[in-house]
């Protein structure tokens, strides 16, 4: 007998957990519709007043003598806060990804980045070689934050008026293929890549010359709460970056880093590296996004 009431309750109990947590998740909000994009807003947080959703479809990064174009959409997306002086403080996405993790592929593969006949190092030079005969050839680029999201700041008032600083960012270049290693890096959390990225025109040392970005079109739905603005491009061209470290691991990088960096132009002083942003921007107001989401069970 206690035995079976002990199995009563206890699938009671189950019972009830069920019924609660069934419960819990059709209680649980979700956006619809045009608020959707805004999904890792963390507009939970009552301080964010606006949400952000940032897509670069397309552009280009030079970064010493080695030119990657953007063929993979690059996510930004988060919130921003009450701005000062026309400048808003990033807050990271609900989910942490702040900045998506988009490799884009550096033409001529490993074979463009380093000539493997370079390496001194025996040893080295013949997993090099080793690594281009097995066809392991790709090298993939992809930009990573340097640092917190609260470290990014954007400017819509400079984004349209096209002069300032529209966004900045703090970032390094993550290098991957089998041969540099899992921790290849052009700049570091401790050391970013500062970009201030504008839509107006930039003024780089020399030899760099300057360039124009672009405002987009600007459209607005749901009552003006939502605001897009597609075609729009940020462009910098005066930022510096430092040597590649990292490549290859641990102790192989004394030996590598410097084969690429000679290879790749590393480091390159402001005037020799560019950052070309084609994307479209989607903002909303804090307050929207957390009442859509409370009017939708």
């Amino acid at each position: 007998m206690q035995k079976q009431a002990r199995w009563v309750t206890t699938m009671a109990l189950l019972t009830a957990a069920i019924v609660v947590l069934g419960f819990a998740a059709t209680a649980q909000a979700k956006l619809t519709g045009n608020y959707t994009k805004f999904a890792q807003c963390p507009y939970s947080n009552l301080e964010v007043k606006k949400c952000a959703y940032a897509t670069t479809e397309s552009g280009e990064v030079v970064l010493g003598s080695k030119k990657v174009p953007i063929v993979n959409p690059v996510v930004l997306q988060g919130g921003t806060l009450q701005p000062v002086e026309g400048v808003a403080q990033f807050v990271a996405a609900a989910n942490g990804v702040t900045l998506s993790k988009s490799p884009q592929p550096v033409p001529g593969g490993l074979a463009g980045l380093i000539n493997c006949r370079e390496i001194t190092e025996p040893f080295l030079r013949f997993s090099c070689e080793l690594t281009l005969e097995n066809g392991l050839t790709g090298v993939n680029s992809t930009l990573e934050l340097a640092g917190p999201a609260s470290e990014i700041s954007m400017s819509e008032t400079n984004i349209v008026g096209e002069e300032g600083t529209a966004l900045e960012l703090p970032v390094k270049v993550h290098l991957e293929n089998p041969f540099l290693g899992s921790n290849c890096y052009v700049g570091s959390s401790s050391s970013p890549i500062i970009w201030p990225l504008t839509t107006g025109e930039t003024s780089p040392p020399a030899p760099n010359t300057p360039i124009h970005g672009k405002t987009g079109n600007l459209e607005f739905f749901e009552e003006g709460r939502i605001a897009e603005l597609s075609g729009n491009t940020v462009v910098e061209n005066a930022w510096s970056a430092p040597g590649a470290s990292g490549c290859g691991g641990f102790l192989v990088e004394i030996l590598l880093d410097p084969v690429i960096n000679a290879s790749a132009g590393l480091p390159a002083a402001g005037g020799r590296n560019t950052a070309i942003l084609n994307n479209t921007i989607f903002t909303a107001s804090a307050n929207a996004v957390r009442k859509n989401n409370e009017e939708n069970p």
